[in-house]
């Protein structure tokens, strides 16, 4: 039988592993997808793969399956890292969503002078990321870290992580990211760009490069797709 329903699930998975599901997830599996005791489910954890399991009980207050056989290792995105500013809420959940689609290891939302929101509920775009690697497949979900500013992130930036910094007043320049290996990290900024202080001290450091995304202003959502496909085309696992 077939398994058409996939849960990512913060348990163990492993041959015979009982998998004790919530109540919500229990009665989107019985009442929302109308699955019955026997039915096959996909199940994973980004830490074991994606396992294949058998609704063995179910009740009001959950379900438990059983692990049958792994359907998928756990594949590892590249080391690379999503910083952006937060935008308008369905648009900051579309760059979390297309970052985990797209690859991304882990995503850094990060505060600038120009950024509009100057808060984020971690844990609902942490869901979202969830339910975008419960849809595209993936074995692994990226950490989303809590807001945090750009001075205070890039003051304690590792030497080892190349920094490619989208920069809005390149517009025009080809749109090329050089094959390279190694640990890396993207830079979205806000819809306003970046001050001009924050520009002076990206140009500053060493380990960052300014990269252009082609002849066309885009919006930051579609910054961060552009960005995260080069890269990947380039330097990640695409190639």
């Amino acid at each position: 039988m077939d398994a058409k329903i996939r849960l990512y699930v913060d348990q163990p998975l492993g041959p015979g592993q009982a998998v004790h599901l919530s109540p919500d997830q229990a009665h989107y599996l019985t009442g929302v997808m109308r699955l019955v005791a026997g039915a096959v489910v996909l199940f994973f954890n980004g830490r074991d793969g994606e396992w294949r399991a058998t609704l063995a009980e179910v009740g009001k207050r959950g379900a438990i399956a059983i692990c049958d056989a792994q359907t998928k290792p756990l594949h590892l995105p590249p080391d690379l890292w999503l910083l952006f500013a937060p935008i308008k809420k369905a648009r900051t959940d579309f760059i979390v969503e297309k970052a985990v689609e797209l690859g991304a290891a882990r995503i850094l939302p990060v505060q600038t002078r120009h950024t509009n929101s100057e808060r984020i509920r971690q844990d609902r775009l942490q869901a979202h990321a969830v339910e975008a690697a419960e849809q595209c497949g993936a074995t692994y979900v990226p950490d989303v870290a809590d807001l945090q500013h750009v001075d205070k992130l890039l003051s304690k930036w590792p030497e080892d992580r190349r920094l490619y910094w989208c920069d809005e007043t390149a517009l025009g320049q080809p749109a090329t990211i050089a094959a390279t290996q190694g640990p890396a990290a993207i830079l979205i900024g806000p819809e306003g760009g970046f001050s001009a202080d924050e520009a002076a001290k990206l140009r500053a450091r060493p380990n960052v490069t300014a990269l252009s995304l082609g002849p066309r202003i885009l919006r930051a959502d579609t910054a961060a797709v552009a960005a995260l496909t080069l890269w990947q085309a380039s330097c990640g696992d695409w190639r």
